[in-house]
């Protein structure tokens, strides 16, 4: 398992008239949470690109539990749990700064060879990152 914690302040703009966030604001949370976790292996989402592979979100599901507001620091936990194959499943739990659990979610993304568009396994250069960090649940 891969474990990593982001955390992100809540701006004016990201919020509603109740300065609840926006539900559709959440996605780009988990897009933050989950490029920081590929920083946390040592590479940028940007090298990952360069490298010709691109990262589709094929599946995004969401639980909201308690609403995140104006100006709370939201702690975003990331998970992956199990080894890539042709896809990666990052599970997330997102607390306020009261360490109350507000959303859980999870997305599905595949490897894809951006040059032929071809879905692919992990690519060798990423699962030795994965495997070098990998700790048993």
């Amino acid at each position: 398992m891969i474990h990593t914690t982001t955390s992100i302040r809540v701006r004016y703009a990201e919020t509603d008239p109740m300065k609840y966030v926006y539900y559709g604001n959440y996605a780009t949370y988990l897009e933050v949470a989950r490029v920081e976790l590929f920083r946390s292996l040592g590479i940028s989402y940007d090298e990952i690109e360069k490298k010709g592979i691109s990262l589709p979100v094929s599946e995004y599901q969401i639980k909201y539990i308690k609403p995140a507001l104006y100006d709370q620091v939201l702690n975003i936990k990331t998970y992956v749990k199990a080894k890539p194959g042709v896809r990666i499943i990052f599970d997330y739990e997102i607390y306020n700064e009261n360490d109350e659990k507000i959303t859980e979610a999870r997305t599905t993304l595949f490897f894809l060879n951006a040059e032929n568009n071809k879905i692919i396994k992990c690519p060798e250069f990423l699962m030795e990152l994965i495997e070098e960090r990998w700790t048993e649940q």
